[in-house]
């Protein structure tokens, strides 16, 4: 018998599991892999910035002022003459750090709310999911205005604000999930050996709908990333000293007309980062759909 034919009845007996599955999917969806390369090269990026930033954060040139590109600046200066390449590697740590951390809060308590919902059902389940209908009802911009306003501008506490007004949308997938798990004979199993309903709920539902979770991440970070840059363009967000795209993105604003590239290089950066993300969601959206496989 073909040596071929041999080796792949041997890897049809093995057997593959979702996530070799998924990762091999995703490898060909060549947008989801350009976007996964573009994210990791900016995390790369945003954690080395201390040693590989061509100035130093706080050197100003105002005799030099607002300048062009340059062999000495590659972006340009701002009007502080600062070194605008520098600006924006500083401020996309701001950026990535409120984008990951605040994704965390949301699906800390998104996950949880959902989980507990879903397999509780009833009427827990019920009382649970109208607070989430009613909250869904909620203006969270003005609330997250009120925020700023009662707390101070806070950068923790911006974490923690747009966090909280992000989990909504995955508590009712979770929900979903655990819905259509907790009839499962594995579920069944865990209950008749006597371990409690948080004990199935961290160890059995929520690891088997880690697919949905995955994939809400990969589309909650740009989200909240935009909405972290749309606060700092109105003033709310990030304060001086610290910097971020979305404050770079309202000074390149105010003064557009006469020096461009102080709005062009900033928009552009969180833009690519912003498809980026948003064609990785996708990638594994399609990866993680084992019945869209099977078409």
């Amino acid at each position: 018998m073909n040596t071929d034919v041999i080796t792949d009845i041997a890897q049809a007996e093995e057997g593959t599991s979702l996530w070799q599955d998924a990762w091999v999917r995703l490898r060909k969806n060549h947008l989801a892999v350009f976007g996964l390369v573009v994210l990791v090269t900016m995390i790369v990026i945003a954690l080395l910035t201390p040693w590989i930033a061509p100035y130093a954060y706080d050197a100003q040139n105002l005799d030099l002022g607002a300048s062009p590109p340059s062999a000495a600046h590659w972006l340009g200066t701002d009007v502080f003459g600062r070194d605008l390449l520098t600006q924006i590697m500083y401020g996309g740590r701001i950026s990535l750090a409120v984008g990951f951390i605040a994704t965390s809060v949301a699906l800390l308590i998104g996950v949880t709310w959902g989980a507990i919902a879903g397999y509780v059902g009833g009427r827990t389940d019920a009382i649970m999911m109208r607070l989430v209908d009613i909250l869904y009802a909620l203006p969270f911009m003005i609330f997250i205005v009120l925020l700023m306003v009662v707390f101070g501008r806070n950068m923790v506490l911006l974490f923690l604000a747009i966090g909280a007004v992000e989990w909504l949308t995955m508590a009712r997938i979770m929900r979903g999930q655990v819905q259509s798990l907790r009839q499962q004979e594995f579920v069944e199993a865990a209950v008749s050996l006597g371990l409690s309903p948080a004990t199935i709920i961290r160890r059995h539902l929520v690891p088997n709908a880690l697919g949905p979770i995955i994939v809400y991440t990969t589309l909650t970070i740009p989200s909240v990333m935009l909405l972290e840059a749309f606060l700092s363009f109105l003033g709310l967000g990030i304060q001086p000293p610290q910097t971020s795209w979305g404050l770079l993105i309202s000074y390149g604003a105010e003064t557009m007309e006469e020096y461009p590239w102080l709005l062009i290089y900033p928009g552009l950066t969180l833009t690519i980062t912003l498809f980026s993300l948003n064609f990785l969601g996708d990638g594994l959206r399609d990866a993680l759909d084992v019945r869209g496989s099977k078409d």
